[in-house]
């Protein structure tokens, strides 16, 4: 059986509301998406509260809204993606932020396909790797921690 949730995590040494304001912007996250999936994401979207939907282009060109089921400001979002006007197949991306002290924030990210109900999205959901996750977390860091927000070379 495949575990149907992976997850990673990693001590980032960045302030928990800056680590945050790049999760909840859907602009930013092109940037530190370790999978590769995501190609834009018009600004002024930042999320706020459970029920909020924001949308995201992903490289096929194809629209996504992304469903938020979960949030504290600061600590905790996550989201259901679907295609536009579609309900959502099941899967979940999550954050989980726990400050470790000032400037220093233990960041997890967790992929959660266990509800997923269209098995042609299977063996896309089964290339989520802890890896690729904690790909997501340390380009997430790079920008944490640069000033302005872009990656140091």
């Amino acid at each position: 059986m495949t575990t149907r949730i992976v997850s990673a995590h990693r001590d980032v040494e960045a302030a928990v509301g800056r680590i945050f304001d790049l999760i909840a912007d859907p602009s930013a996250q092109p940037r530190w998406d370790g999978n590769d999936n995501l190609s834009s994401a018009e600004h002024g979207q930042r999320v706020r509260a459970v029920g909020d939907v924001f949308t995201t282009t992903i490289t096929t060109g194809a629209q996504r809204e992304n469903h938020v089921v979960e949030f504290e400001e600061g600590r905790r979002i996550a989201w259901k993606p679907s295609e536009v006007g579609k309900d959502t197949p099941g899967h979940l991306w999550r954050w989980e932020l726990e400050p470790l002290g000032p400037g220093r924030t233990r960041v997890t990210h967790t992929f959660d396909w266990s509800g997923l109900t269209d098995e042609n999205r299977v063996v896309r959901a089964q290339a989520n790797t802890s890896e690729r996750l904690l790909a997501s977390i340390d380009r997430l860091a790079a920008l944490a921690v640069a000033p302005g927000g872009t990656p140091q070379t």
